[in-house]
């Protein structure tokens, strides 16, 4: 039986995604925001907006990635190498800032936000983030010889469902999250863990190409 997607390629995903959407970033920390400013209910349409953005970059992902595969199937295997490198960068930054003893501090400064759905789809527009993983880790799992479409349909599926559940948690859970990451000893603990996943998954990565 044929799948859409690489069985092993879709499950190394589903790993690298949960990592990536539990750490703290511009979109997690508007969600934590806007659910100690404006509570639980706007937190989750803040996350609905953001996930609606999540969805044109798929969709930019579909027209770009798909002309570079069929025009230069070279180009994509060097951006899907400079993919798994880009993880491993995260990985070793990640065991760097807890051996600092730095990590991601969340500084919170709450404010009303008046269109949850609206602030939440411009920042995850614009989040660099998102940005680096259309153009950086995506393409490490993508396979030029199957096709495209059902491929990034899955994996938008999968994104947006970890997202979903990775924000909204944030969300609801604005205030116990925002000081557990206030605490230094637990950002470094917590970059320590983060960062070896992530190795473990640009090793992967490098394996399969």
């Amino acid at each position: 039986m044929s799948f859409p997607i690489d069985p092993e390629a879709f499950g190394l995903f589903l790993a690298v995604m949960g990592v990536l959407a539990i750490t703290p970033g511009p979109a997690n920390v508007f969600a934590i925001a806007t659910g100690l400013s404006n509570g639980g209910r706007d937190a989750l349409i803040g996350v609905l907006g953001m996930n609606c953005a999540t969805l044109v970059w798929f969709l930019a992902a579909a027209l770009g990635l798909g002309a570079l595969v069929a025009a230069y199937p070279a180009a994509f295997r060097v951006l899907a190498v400079l993919g798994a490198a880009y993880v491993g960068w995260l990985g070793l930054k990640a065991l760097w800032a807890a051996w600092k003893g730095a990590g991601e501090h969340i500084d919170l400064a709450a404010k009303t936000v008046s269109s949850p759905f609206a602030a939440g789809f411009a920042v995850q527009l614009a989040n660099p983030k998102a940005v680096l993983f259309f153009t950086a880790v995506l393409p490490p799992f993508l396979d030029p010889s199957r096709a495209m479409a059902p491929q990034l349909a899955g994996f938008a599926t999968a994104t947006i469902g970890m997202d979903v559940l990775a924000m909204s948690a944030y969300g609801l859970a604005g205030g116990a999250l925002a000081a557990r990451f206030r605490d230094r000893w637990f950002r470094r603990g917590f970059s320590a863990f983060v960062g070896a996943l992530l190795l473990l998954a640009a090793i992967l990565i490098a394996l399969r190409l």
